[in-house]
């Protein structure tokens, strides 16, 4: 059983893992070289277990003990009860939602692991807005894409704004980072997947006339907020899908555009 602790200082040494959450840069070094992200609030705590996190340490407000306190009863790892003012001046913002957890994170597979088993992924190149990566994975998880594949320099799904957004859901699908790029594309291609890439580009077909959800293994590939995707992602790509839009609007946020690009894609999928 984990064991209550109570904290009054905010440079007590126990609360490393929780300091300075809102300093992006900081975090993106810390959390992957010392193996740890943080999970905010009871359901998205819970799924994390659920999906085999092992957990280093809760930061609790004393009103949220009894709501984890199955949480609490099933972990070995130390739970800190601290006053909610002071949960602010260590994490740097207001943890409204009562409930912080370190959690361990698990060694990322190969991708041609993942596309072994997959018939339905999605691809990411340069995706570094947090929110986004969420969306991205809330809507892969529920529109039924089996896995995610992220270039070098993408964004990591586990920083806790991602984590918050998709409520989850990065727990929900597996993914894995592309060695090189594009060049990492051409290990999707060799598991037999044909390569879309959503754009508006006026040379794109429609994402209906490529009728992804009849093709036997499909990989979207998304691209940033803006920019959407490279010159060479797109060269690199078997065919290019666009969404159709109306009344003069050109583009959809990335994150709605992968919404209904993966409910086009999954819907209808080939009998197994």
């Amino acid at each position: 059983m984990a064991e209550l602790i109570s904290i009054e200082a905010p440079d007590d040494p126990r609360l490393h893992d929780y300091t300075g959450l809102t300093d992006v840069e900081l975090r993106r070094r810390r959390e992957p070289a010392e193996g740890l992200f943080i999970a905010e609030g009871e359901k998205v705590i819970r799924r994390a277990g659920q999906a085999g996190y092992a957990m280093r340490s809760m930061l609790l407000s004393a009103k949220w003990v009894e709501a984890m306190r199955d949480v609490i009863d099933g972990s070995e790892a130390p739970v800190y009860v601290i006053d909610p003012d002071l949960a602010e001046r260590v994490t740097g913002y207001h943890v409204h939602r009562g409930a912080l957890a370190s959690m361990q994170r698990k060694e990322l597979p190969e991708a041609s692991e993942l596309l072994a088993e997959a018939r339905r992924v999605v691809v990411m190149e340069s995706v570094n807005d947090h929110t986004n990566i969420g969306a991205i994975f809330r809507s892969a998880a529920a529109l039924g894409m089996d896995a995610v594949l992220l270039s070098p320099d993408c964004a990591d799904p586990l920083y806790r704004r991602s984590v918050k957004v998709s409520m989850g859901a990065v727990f929900s699908v597996p993914y894995a980072r592309l060695e090189g790029w594009p060049r990492g594309l051409e290990t999707v291609r060799e598991a037999g997947f044909r390569l879309l890439a959503l754009t508006p580009a006026e040379r794109a077909v429609s994402i209906d006339e490529a009728a992804p959800h009849k093709l036997e293994r499909v990989a979207l590939m998304l691209g940033a907020e803006g920019e959407g995707l490279s010159q060479k992602a797109l060269r690199a790509a078997d065919e290019w899908v666009r969404i159709p839009m109306a009344h003069g609007v050109d583009s959809l946020n990335v994150g709605a555009a992968a919404a209904v690009a993966f409910y086009a894609v999954a819907t209808g999928r080939p009998e197994e």
